[in-house]
């Protein structure tokens, strides 16, 4: 059972991710389905990947803080929210997220995403936030739309995915005064 629940929301909430949950996290993040639309996705994942990752995440927070996407009513950890490459000095740091594939078109990300960016703007003091993603990520498009980030440009051609070829990159950005709006 988590622990330390960082913000809660409906349907699911944001965690502090601990060592127990490695496994159960390693088994949805290794599968290729998750994985094929990330960055590094053609990659296979080992479980001592994910132990030196969990290490790397409590040595650096400074740098990057992920965080659990819990679903409340099982208290299962179902994926990661996380804001990297942060950026304290200009207060802005980059959105990634991945949700196991059973949780998917469900709301979860959508509502995991809200709480992020309240964690980022009224915690962490970030005035901005951006994210990439592969254009075929429709799933993926639509959530951060329907939390109020702009499309703001492409890298064309960019990235290899396997089914896709070479494939468009999609920059999203949202303003703290953009997202207080809301």
């Amino acid at each position: 059972m988590v622990q330390h629940i960082v913000l809660r929301g409906e349907k699911v909430s944001l965690c502090v991710i601990e060592r127990k949950d490695l496994s159960e996290l390693w088994k949805c993040h290794g599968d290729f389905e998750v994985r094929r639309l990330m960055s590094y996705g053609w990659m296979p994942t080992y479980f001592e990947d994910e132990e030196r990752w969990y290490e790397s995440i409590v040595r650096e927070r400074w740098k990057k803080i992920y965080l659990g996407i819990m679903e409340n009513q099982s208290r299962k950890v179902i994926g990661m929210m996380d804001v990297r490459d942060i950026d304290w000095r200009s207060r802005y740091g980059e959105i990634g997220y991945w949700l196991c594939k059973e949780y998917w078109g469900k709301g979860y990300a959508t509502e995991a995403l809200s709480l992020m960016l309240k964690y980022c703007f009224s915690y962490l003091n970030l005035r901005k936030v951006f994210a990439k993603v592969f254009e075929p990520n429709k799933a993926s498009i639509r959530v951060l739309e329907k939390n109020g980030f702009k499309y703001i440009g492409r890298f064309k051609k960019h990235k290899y995915v396997a089914d896709f070829g070479y494939v468009d990159v999609l920059l999203y950005e949202l303003f703290r005064e953009e997202w207080e709006k809301k």
